[in-house]
């Protein structure tokens, strides 16, 4: 993996405001990433400091190693779960493509 495709994925997760989430697979998207596999693979190896808690997978839920640290810091912020699945329906994120400019121009 290139390394303009790392920073990208991190600016695009930093991207995701508190009180919403992601799932892999819309970072993926969103930052041109072959595969929401490389998302998880980024934030395992170097997301100690993004807002790592608000990206799960694509059913809503966290990663199982993950779960009650990543719902505890999301109930902080406001993303209240139903059981250990959060609503995508209420809480995904909606990026707004006219923001890419403020993700330092790499889109």
């Amino acid at each position: 993996m290139d390394d303009e495709l790392h920073e990208r994925v991190r600016e695009v997760i930093a991207s995701v405001p508190a009180g919403s989430v992601a799932t892999y697979g819309d970072i993926a998207s969103v930052s041109g990433a072959p595969s929401p596999r490389l998302i998880g693979r980024i934030l395992s190896e170097d997301g100690h400091d993004l807002p790592w808690h608000r990206i799960l997978r694509a059913d809503g839920t966290p990663a199982p190693h993950l779960l009650d640290e990543q719902l505890q810091r999301l109930r902080e912020e406001g993303v209240i779960p139903d059981g250990q699945r959060v609503d995508l329906r209420k809480y995904r994120w909606q990026r707004d493509p006219d923001d890419d400019a403020g993700l330092g121009g790499l889109f």
